[in-house]
Order: structure tokens, then C-alpha cells, then sequence
């Protein structure tokens, strides 16, 4: 039952363990402003207090706005049983994977929930639990702390430097230092994709450069030997623009899959087809993209 409670009384423990995104507030906060609070904020009622789970861009958003009363609805009457409830749902809530990694290493790690007994309740594989459980041991503190605040993109983290810790045997002190350099620059991934490439396996007067906090100097000097495009041909130029679309659109999709403001039986139509073409292209792709990247990592 969805019940009215006052903001003040909402214990926000848990806030660390969302991801801020200063774009998505700013549409929410213009949304309520003008519709009010349309979906309930969710958490966990325990020994008399309200422990939030969900819905703090929400909270945010009515602080802003002075609004005092907020809808809520309890999912369990413990942490635990409310952490699986929400990841049970977590497509209609749009829980990120990293997001996900956090609240299982919550429920491992404070809880002292297994593996097994999690992807149970949760009714997944073993190996989709274990691989959000590994996610976070890769991490440190800083870093989780950066992404979370909305001061580093997960997608980076996610498919930029975990590739470089994977295959190139980067360190994690080696991420931690790139992290905080480039963090809360404003940078888009592609200039971050850009920054590391040439960090990791780049000149040592390069790495040193962007550690001093010449970002501007790098992402310039990266920029121009990109549009001065050296001996390539123009077949290879046009091959060159093609793969940074597919890395463009591809990035933007994985950040929007999840979005729960995607709500018409039209447009689910429509998306099953499309994704259902893209699906049966997908293995060919993947393949093709594998030997081309081994390929062109050989020059």
C-alpha cells in the first residue's frame, strides 16, 4: 500500500548506492514541477524506520521544489528482503549494472548472502550474480565514489578501462590515478576513450602530461592527429567515420535500454522487430569487429 510520508522522515543510508546523473534531475525536476510525484518512492520499513531504497532523484527533486509529503511504499520489513525485491523489478526501475554490483556486494558482504542463494531469490544464474559481484572488486573506493557522484561516466569504467585491466593487465592503481585526473572535466566518453587509449599506451611524457591536469593539451593534441588523418586513404577515412558512428549510437543505446519512460505497446512493436534484426546481425558483427580489432592491433 502506497502510504504519505513526510521527506524528513526517510533514512537515506543507501543514497551512495545510486548513481547521480545532473540531466536525468533536471528533466525529473521539471517534470514533478509541473505533474507532482507520479511513482511512489520505495524502501524498507525496520524497527519504526524508513530505510529508502529508491527514488532519490525523487526526494531530491521535492526538496527542491519544497514539497514536504511524498508518496512511498514499503517492499519488505528488512534490508535484504527489500534490496531483492527491488532488483526483481529492477527493469521497470532501471537499476544500472553497476548499480546492481553494488547492492549484491551489499547483500555478500554485509548480509552474508551467498551467491547461490541470491541468484535463487532473484531467480538468475549463478554466473550473472558472480560477474555484479566481480564488478566491484575491481573498483576502489575513489573511484566507485566518482562514478557514483556522477563525476565519471559508468559507461567508461564499464567498456573502456575494465578492457585495459582485462587484456592489457592494467593495474588498479593505474585506473585510480586516470580516474582522477580526467574525473568531473565534463569530458564525453569518446574524448575519455581518446585520453586512455593514449594514457595506457601512450609516451610516458603523455601519461605524465594528463596527470599534471593537461587535459585540454592532450584531448588537442589527440584531436589533431585524428583530423589530420595521416596517409589514410579515403576508403579508409570513410571506414575510420563509420566505426566511430557504430561506437556513438552503441553508447547511447546501452544508456538508454533501460529507460522506464519507454511505455507504448506501439513503440515495443516496433523495437521488437528492429532489435529482433539487430540480434540476428549480432554474432556476424561480433565476430567481423573481434578480427578486425586483433587485426589492427598487429600495425
Amino acid at each position: 500500500m502506497v502510504d504519505q510520508v513526510e521527506i524528513c522522515s526517510l533514512d537515506l543510508r543507501y543514497e551512495g548506492y545510486r548513481i547521480r546523473s545532473s540531466g536525468a534531475e533536471k528533466a525529473l525536476l521539471l517534470s514533478i514541477s509541473a505533474h507532482g510525484i507520479r511513482e511512489p518512492l520505495a524502501g524498507v520499513d525496520k524497527a519504526g524506520q524508513r530505510i529508502l531504497l529508491d527514488g532519490f532523484k525523487r526526494l531530491r527533486c521535492a526538496a527542491k521544489l519544497n514539497i514536504g509529503i511524498v508518496p512511498y511504499l514499503s517492499l519488505a520489513d528488512d534490508e535484504p528482503g527489500g534490496i531483492i525485491e527491488l532488483m526483481r523489478i529492477s527493469n521497470a526501475k532501471s537499476l544500472s549494472i553497476l548499480e546492481q554490483a553494488r547492492l549484491i556486494d551489499e547483500l555478500i558482504n554485509v548480509h552474508q548472502i551467498c551467491n547461490a542463494e541470491i541468484a535463487t531469490l532473484l531467480e538468475r544464474s549463478k554466473a550473472w550474480v558472480s560477474v555484479r559481484s566481480g564488478i566491484i572488486s575491481q573498483m576502489s573506493h575513489s573511484v566507485m565514489d566518482k562514478i557514483f557522484n556522477g563525476q565519471f561516466p559508468v559507461y567508461s569504467f564499464m567498456y573502456t578501462l575494465r578492457q585495459f585491466m582485462r587484456i592489457n593487465g592494467v593495474k588498479r592503481d593505474e585506473i585510480d590515478e586516470f580516474v582522477n585526473a580526467v574525473a568531473g572535466k565534463h569530458l564525453s566518453t569518446r574524448d575519455i576513450d581518446l585520453l586512455a587509449n593514449a594514457y595506457f599506451k601512450g609516451p610516458d611524457e603523455f601519461r605524465e602530461q594528463i596527470k599534471s591536469g593537461n587535459i585540454s593539451w592532450g584531448l588537442s593534441r589527440l584531436k589533431q592527429s585524428y583530423r589530420a588523418g595521416g596517409d589514410c586513404t579515403q576508403r579508409e577515412r570513410q571506414m575510420l567515420n563509420s566505426l566511430e558512428i557504430t561506437q556513438k549510437y552503441m553508447q547511447r543505446l546501452i544508456l538508454k535500454f533501460n529507460d522506464s519512460r519507454f511505455k507504448t505497446n506501439t513503440f515495443y512493436a516496433q523495437a521488437n522487430l528492429l532489435s529482433g534484426g539487430i540480434l540476428r546481425q549480432l554474432d556476424a558483427f561480433t565476430q567481423a569487429i573481434r578480427q578486425f580489432y586483433d587485426r589492427s592491433g598487429k600495425t
